[in-house]
């Protein structure tokens, strides 16, 4: 058992170095999903325009706390990764190859068939 869960850990490491992106994603859309998980909580405990009492009356009280909090989660999840994606640092362009032409253009022949 302790060597399939270091095998495992292992893999996740490797798939981590390989992936940095989809790390930093993954990263940001647990963070998003925490953040998600705080404003509903936050909403229902406060009972911001009696929304909890308006969840708890209903005949599904679980339907509704569900799409609730699904809503919250992609809206949240998706703005914390999409914001992780912003910040990354541009690439700075290569600078042009010297041609030895001094840098003028060179004209381009065109055949037609």
């Amino acid at each position: 058992m302790n060597a399939k869960l270091r095998h495992l850990r292992n893999a996740i490491r490797r798939w981590r170095r390989d992936n940095p992106i989809f790390a930093l994603l993954a990263v940001n859309l647990g963070a998003g999903l925490l953040v998600a998980a705080i404003a509903v909580g936050g909403l229902l405990l406060l009972d911001t325009h009696g929304l909890r009492s308006l969840i708890l009356r209903d005949q599904a009280p679980f339907a509704a706390l569900l799409l609730l909090s699904f809503g919250f989660a992609i809206t949240f999840g998706s703005l914390l990764m999409g914001s992780a994606i912003m910040r990354l640092p541009r690439e700075t362009p290569q600078a042009p190859r010297d041609r030895g032409d001094g840098g003028q253009p060179l004209p381009a022949t065109l055949r037609a068939d």
